[in-house]
């Protein structure tokens, strides 16, 4: 055994120990969270690795410009672990394991390989560290020490590897030479030098790259880059669905409602905190980010990674904790007014390279905060009393929900005899300006000969935003009124005006057993235009008609193009689009009970879309739901350009260009 053997071995061994002893610690944290099935279509999970993880399309797509050069460096990472295991194998046993035993065509085809991929990842890292220097995106720290420790770890090590081959080609003892241009370049440097200084240089090279690989392998555990090892696992245990509703609270279990310490959340939310990139596309994509609130993604699931660290072996001793998870004030506490400030548009989940699910984590902790410690905005004791006494936002009497039909003959549902219930909600019914677009839907379905009614005062809210902030109690209790009113009245099919009504009849409804046809009234426009069951006449003249995506429609539940196919049948034009559209919308700011709440901090986030929206100068801005309805016509008030753009519900524009 050589000295070289002789000490590596142990040097390998306390290495591999320490990482091992890294992950250990870290990993059974994660098991501290609520038990969770993620093992459910194991093919379609094993396809999505190869398709997200492997093929990096997240990385890719949503043209960031550098998500490039990262597809570069994560395959040149995934070669060279291929060539790095060999080198540790063959560093603990070098007469037995080593590629130069292979074959000669097989052993210059890794060498040829292992060489040009070396250098493409070295000039992927020249360019990460160029992009954190000279552009850095200002939503990340691109200048973090942590970052440039990994990027100068790696550079390290290609050049080590070519060092190390140069020196080796410069000796003669690489046979595959001619088939390693970069690291045969690199032997022209030592090519003055004596044997015994080249055999010194290789010694001093070899142990510089196994010390540097040790050491990136054993800093992983402790830095961001630990999504190296969690991404893909990450990726597998993705929820195979879209991430449209939250998880029922279990009520009945210890008296816990949401989470307010860091075990209470499912374990896949633990491993999501340590899954973080820290890209920082979540923040880049966030409105509240972007319009200057404290709300931060990115730092939500940091928060939790801290409090994990830190809380985590506390409560595996059972111990009491020493750091609050929410509005403790400091790193791996998150602040009421973060929690608060989500609208949960989905923007952050839509990016995210590794499936992490922030919006069900911040739900989770406002559960808490409202169930738990009665801690809200004041604004929302109102909403939460009259929701709970009358069912709608405002406290108005359940009779005045068919003041809206009070010129037209309006039918009740009734089982058997009626196909559709057209289920208004609290914005259709009752809000003036939405009562027009639910007056337009009536004409729509009377026009086209659908067989409609309506459930009028004994209509239910559909509780969609006290499930977003955190009100599941009352939720709860709602849902099941609903399904109950549902199934006594043999309801199977539903129409609804509200992209939240649709969202939450369709999807959270499932958890309490109920399976309901429900459509939304523009895929209802489109189906009904397609198969010529509306006769249109032409528009009268909206002008530059611009579009946008209602966050529950789109992202939430994927309609994008049938409204735009119905504007295009009215208007026989293209839709305008805005800068942020489709997948990439930005939320009018309303969702997740933002509609119910002050908007105190920062730029108003409808505002800003607004005149995202007037880049495009429109005539007309049409909308598909009541809360975005609301939140453009104020905005365009307060950018004093209500009387030049006109705000129209989808509705409004096909009933104005029906035939009489």
């Amino acid at each position: 055994m050589s000295v070289n053997v002789a000490v590596f071995i142990p040097v390998f061994v306390v290495a591999a120990a320490l990482f091992g002893w890294s992950c250990f610690k870290r990993f059974r944290l994660v098991l501290l969270g609520k038990p969770e099935n993620r093992f459910r279509n194991v093919g379609k999970r094993i396809k999505g690795v190869i398709y997200f993880a492997f093929g990096q399309r997240c990385t890719v797509n949503h043209g960031y410009r550098f998500g490039l050069n990262h597809f570069v460096l994560f395959w040149c990472f995934t070669i060279l672990l291929i060539a790095n295991t060999e080198f540790l194998l063959h560093g603990l046993s070098p007469n037995v394991i080593s590629f130069s035993r292979l074959p000669h065509g097989a052993y210059y085809a890794l060498s040829y390989i292992f060489d040009v991929v070396s250098i493409l990842a070295l000039l992927a890292v020249c360019i990460a560290v160029i992009r954190r220097l000279v552009f850095p995106p200002y939503y990340i720290q691109a200048r973090s020490r942590d970052a440039f420790t990994i990027l100068g770890l790696i550079g390290v090590l290609m050049l080590a590897f070519f060092s190390l081959h140069g020196t080796e080609i410069a000796q003669g003892k690489e046979i595959a030479a001619k088939y390693m241009p970069i690291s045969n370049a690199f032997s022209h440097i030592f090519s003055g030098a004596s044997a015994g200084s080249l055999g010194a240089y290789a010694n001093a090279f070899w142990w510089l790259h196994a010390v540097v690989l040790l050491s990136f392998l054993n800093y992983l555990p402790y830095s961001k880059h630990m999504h190296i090892l969690t991404g893909i696992p990450n990726v597998f245990f993705r929820s195979m669905t879209k991430v449209n509703t939250q998880h029922p609270e279990e009520f009945k279990k210890d008296n816990v409602f949401g989470v307010g310490q860091v075990n209470q959340f499912p374990w896949k939310g633990l491993l999501d905190s340590y899954t973080c990139t820290e890209c920082g596309r979540c923040s880049n994509m966030c409105p509240a980010t972007f319009t200057g609130k404290l709300l931060n993604p990115r730092l939500v699931m940091h928060d939790i990674k801290v409090n994990l660290l830190k809380n985590g072996p506390l409560i595996a001793q059972n111990k009491a904790t020493n750091m609050p998870l929410i509005g403790g004030g400091e790193e791996g506490s998150v602040a009421d007014e973060v929690l608060w400030a989500c609208t949960t548009c989905g923007a952050c989940m839509e990016v995210c390279p590794v499936f992490i699910e922030h919006v069900p984590r911040i739900v989770d902790m406002r559960r808490n905060l409202v169930e738990m410690k009665a801690k809200f905005p004041n604004e929302l004791l109102p909403f939460f009393e009259n929701i709970e006494q009358r069912s709608n936002p405002w406290g108005i009497v359940p009779s005045d929900r068919t003041k809206w039909a009070a010129d037209m003959d309006v039918k009740p549902f009734e089982a058997g005899k009626t196909e559709y219930l057209f289920y208004v909600g609290c914005f259709g019914a009752f809000d003036a300006r939405s009562r027009r677009v639910t007056l337009s839907i009536a004409q729509i379905l009377n026009a086209a000969g659908i067989s409609w009614g309506i459930l009028g005062k004994d209509e239910l809210c559909c509780g969609d935003s006290l499930r977003r902030l955190g009100n599941e109690f009352v939720f709860d209790r709602m849902a099941r009124d609903n399904v109950k009113i549902f199934q006594d009245r043999g309801v199977k099919k539903i129409i609804t005006e509200c992209p939240h009504c649709y969202n939450t009849l369709k999807n959270d409804y499932r958890q309490y057993g109920i399976e309901l046809e429900v459509i939304h009234h523009t895929e209802l426009l489109h189906d009904l235009i397609k198969s010529g069951k509306l006769s249109l006449n032409g528009s009268k003249d909206l002008g530059n008609v611009v579009f946008h995506d209602s966050c529950y429609l789109g992202r939430y539940n994927g309609i994008y193009e049938a409204p735009r196919q119905v504007i295009t049948s009215v208007t026989h034009r293209v839709p305008t689009e805005i800068e942020r559209n489709l997948e990439k919308s930005f939320c009018c700011g309303a969702g997740g009970g933002r509609m119910w709440m002050e908007e105190s901090t920062g730029k108003r986030i409808n505002v800003t879309r607004v005149e995202q929206a007037l880049e495009k100068d429109p005539r007309t801005v049409c909308v598909c739901c009541p809360y975005c309805l609301t939140m453009f016509e104020d905005g365009l008030k307060d950018k004093k350009a209500d009387e030049k753009v006109q705000v129209l519900d989808l509705a409004e524009i096909v009933a104005g260009a029906l035939k009489k």
